[in-house]
């Protein structure tokens, strides 16, 4: 067993984007987790390590959030940089992203991770740079898939009857740089962040045409808004329970937070300001502020420095899912108490106590 898990971390720590923490180091934390509790081999697949990392708690409230026996489950491994879940409870699975393979993938109990869609994000002849698949994925509130498309620049619907609309790829236009995550307003108005991340050459690609990293809204009549263009790399974005409040993380390391906005009754929002600076935890920690979900009492999982912070609706860090990964983005699935965490290479789950809000209708 201890080699074939050396066998499947060695391929983890070849992964393209970021590296993962050293072989030994996990296998004696993974060692540890050998206990037979959580996904059962059906959910995971063969030969999949049963856990991962650890859970920090800082603050009692988190125990209402996290529950004591929790712990950080694998369900899959081998990705590139997998990102962007989103749950389909109409179909009883989860998609995400593998952003540099430009595929959607599929994970459902008993069944494992299995390919959902290829291209996800670049249908260009050509090759095209290293982020050219989809990123943020989530739903409409007709339970169709949106998807924040790197190589194409643009946000896109996939359609039931199949193929895909293009629902924006402009602002007066000028391209977007790189549609990179996205929060479906109950109006049916479409938040997203457009930071250059998916650009081959990022910020200083010569394709660039807007030259901010902007947050928009996409009105149900496909009217294109610019909602703030102060935000240096806007990131990871998603709605307080009542919709009053929209945050958006910002993953630059010179400036790592997390900022809250209000939204106006017309769907635009003020000039913000920062609801969580993770600049001394970034220092200690790798990864930055990245995607976001709150759950149905305000609480943020957002995931940062380390892993998946638990963040309380005054601020107050609560404690850490301590993935042991870079870790791109998270989402509420299954009957809304199951937090999915996609972080570098892994695809994880953490059973909750608390409740999320679910995608789509």
């Amino acid at each position: 067993m201890i080699q074939q898990i050396r066998q499947r971390l060695g391929q983890l720590s070849g992964g393209p984007r970021r590296g993962c923490l050293p072989v030994r180091a996990l296998v004696v934390g993974l060692v540890l987790h050998l206990a037979p509790r959580g996904a059962s081999a059906a959910e995971r697949g063969p030969d999949l390590p049963p856990t991962v990392g650890s859970i920090e708690r800082l603050d009692p409230r988190i125990d209402a959030l996290v529950p004591p026996e929790a712990v950080i489950e694998v369900l899959g491994m081998g990705h590139a940089w997998a990102e962007g879940p989103v749950w389909v409870k109409e179909q009883g699975h989860l998609l995400f992203s593998d952003i540099p393979h430009n595929r959607v993938h599929r994970w459902k109990s008993g069944e494992g991770v299995s390919l959902f869609l290829e291209p996800s994000g670049f249908t260009g002849p050509a090759e095209y740079g290293k982020e050219r698949g989809s990123n943020g994925l989530t739903l409409d509130r007709k339970g169709n898939l949106i998807s924040c498309e790197h190589g194409d620049r643009r946000v896109s619907r996939l359609e039931p009857g199949g193929g895909k609309r293009t629902v924006a790829d402009n602002w007066q236009g000028k391209r977007f740089n790189s549609p990179n995550d996205a929060a479906v307003h109950s109006s049916g108005a479409i938040y997203f962040t457009d930071p250059p991340y998916g650009l081959p050459k990022g910020a200083e690609d010569e394709r660039r045409e807007i030259a901010f990293c902007g947050v928009y809204r996409i009105g149900i009549e496909g009217a294109v808004t610019l909602l703030c263009d102060t935000m240096t790399r806007p990131n990871g974005i998603c709605f307080s329970p009542d919709q009053m409040r929209l945050y958006v993380a910002q993953s630059d390391p010179q400036q790592p937070v997390i900022k809250v906005f209000a939204v106006k009754p017309d769907g635009t929002l003020d000039a913000g300001r920062t609801f969580f600076d993770a600049a001394s935890l970034a220092k200690q920690r790798r990864g930055s502020p990245d995607g976001l979900k709150v759950d149905t009492a305000g609480n943020l999982f957002a995931t940062g420095p380390g892993g998946v912070l638990v963040i309380a609706p005054d601020g107050t860090h609560l404690g850490t899912l301590l993935t042991g990964q870079a870790t791109a983005n998270c989402a509420f699935g299954e009957d809304g108490k199951t937090l999915f965490i996609t972080a570098d290479s892994l695809l994880c789950r953490v059973r909750l106590t608390t409740a999320g809000p679910l995608p789509g209708p």
